[in-house]
């Protein structure tokens, strides 16, 4: 357990996470100064909570001298530590953790990891639904919007923490380590971000790199990306797969999720029992089944759960029926890859809304894709230009002025029996908070027309 005892704590990044982050290092008896790029008003967090507990705030840039007279430095993943600053402070010796890394360091429980480029969100909640079905003593946290350092610590050992994790969370870990680590996927993404996509991949197979021979490693079979990340793995690799039967592991077999670990073969359920549809979702199901049968969910919990589970919202949500036209609500397609997997899941004539906020993504690849399942594509935001020009002559195109503006046009050219998909392949900060209000602001407009 982690003594910060009169310790200069520098916390960059006052963001959710960095606030439970602020607030367990005053638990833990440190002198604590909270710093961040952004003023108060751009911050919706209790910054005035933190000032009355001893957190000391400076906002609107980071002190060179504070960085660098602390004892410890933790940022949060929303911060880009190629910078100068940042890179004065490693090369004076100034340990540098992450919020994931210090709720590790601070918390007797064991701890399962999700990581990937797609469906994180998704598994880490199904997941964590199976291990309440099954009564284990469970708790979901990380990248899915409830801080790490807000539950971790102070849980008695045997308690497992289900820990959504981030490309950028994984930067940061040292000794972080998952018994049980989940990597579902890879696909190019946060390219404004990373240099090459190489470098995105080694932050995500960062997951494996302390992990003992007695942990587990859990990694999609169909995936060569993956299969090259875990490599250097090792913890015990067990692998899922929607296209082949493994010896071990879970798989489909004709319509059959079947969980197979030392010598027996467990039946959970047929795929067209759960509630969750697309092909990503059967493997986001399969890897969840598996995690929760290493820790001891029995199969009975598991089904019960995947059963029950109606998926997340913004995640290939179906919003509503209009005029025979069904709106699917896919605004967390923020990747190519994200939006292939949700354009695989219709058989149906498609409309695409996509475009937001380019993160150097190369859109090319979905051009297969669009030319077979989408009638017209309307496209939106920053994006759009370039979207229009690495899929020009693919299908029918045209630019909306909103996102409003765009459901409107997709409802003058759908027709009874088709969708109208917004799955954007893009960030959503050029014209929104984030993408669950973007999500929110397809819905009401989606409504508007029903009504």
């Amino acid at each position: 357990m982690l003594d910060l005892t009169g310790k200069r704590v520098v916390v960059v990044g006052l963001a959710r996470s960095g606030e439970a982050a602020c607030r367990l290092l005053l638990k833990r008896g440190a002198s604590v100064i909270g710093t961040d790029q952004r003023g108060e008003r751009e911050l919706d967090g209790d910054l005035d909570g933190l000032e009355r507990d001893g957190v000391i705030l400076e906002l609107g840039g980071h002190h060179t001298d504070r960085l660098l007279s602390a004892d410890l430095i933790v940022v949060s993943p929303g911060v880009d530590l190629r910078g100068p600053l940042f890179q004065r402070v490693r090369a004076a010796g100034i340990p540098l953790i992450g919020e994931v890394e210090l709720a590790f360091r601070c918390s007797q429980a064991t701890f399962l990891g999700v990581t990937g480029t797609n469906g994180k969100s998704t598994t880490t909640t199904l997941l964590g639904a199976i291990l309440k079905e099954a009564g284990l003593p469970s708790h979901v946290a990380g990248n899915i919007g409830t801080p790490l350092c807000g539950v971790a610590p102070g849980l008695p050992a045997g308690n497992l923490v289900v820990t959504e994790l981030s490309s950028f969370q994984l930067e940061t870990i040292e000794r972080f380590r998952p018994h049980v680590a989940l990597l579902l996927n890879l696909a190019p993404d946060h390219l404004d971000r990373y240099d090459r996509v190489e470098d995105y991949y080694q932050a995500k197979a960062r997951i494996f790199e302390n992990q003992a021979p007695s942990d587990v490693a859990v990694v999609n079979a169909d995936d060569p990306m993956v299969l090259d990340a875990a490599r250097k793995a090792v913890a015990k690799r067990v692998t899922f797969s929607r296209r082949q039967r493994l010896a071990e592991g879970a798989y489909l077999d004709a319509d059959q999720l079947i969980v197979a670990l030392s010598g027996t073969r467990e039946t959970i359920c047929r795929w067209n029992e759960v509630r969750i549809q697309g092909l990503h979702n059967l493997e986001n199901a399969l890897a969840a089944s598996l995690a929760a049968a290493l820790v001891g969910a029995p199969t009975k919990a598991i089904r019960r759960a995947l059963v029950r589970f109606e998926g997340l919202e913004h995640r290939l949500e179906f919003v509503a029926e209009v005029d025979g036209v069904q709106y699917v609500n896919d605004s967390k397609g923020t990747n190519v890859g994200a939006v292939a997997r949700s354009l695989e899941s219709f058989t149906v004539p498609l409309v695409l809304i996509a475009g937001g906020q380019d993160k150097m993504s190369d859109f090319t690849p979905l051009a297969p894709l669009v030319r077979e399942r989408v009638k017209r594509l309307i496209l939106i935001g920053q994006a759009a230009g370039k979207l229009q020009a690495q899929l020009d002559g693919v299908c029918a195109m045209e630019e909306a002025g909103s996102l409003e503006e765009a459901v409107q046009r997709a409802a003058s050219v759908a027709s009874p029996g088709e969708v109208v998909l917004l799955s954007p392949a893009c960030a959503s900060f050029d014209m929104f908070a984030d993408f669950e209000d973007r999500g929110r602001v397809f819905k009401e407009a989606v409504r508007r027309l029903a009504s």
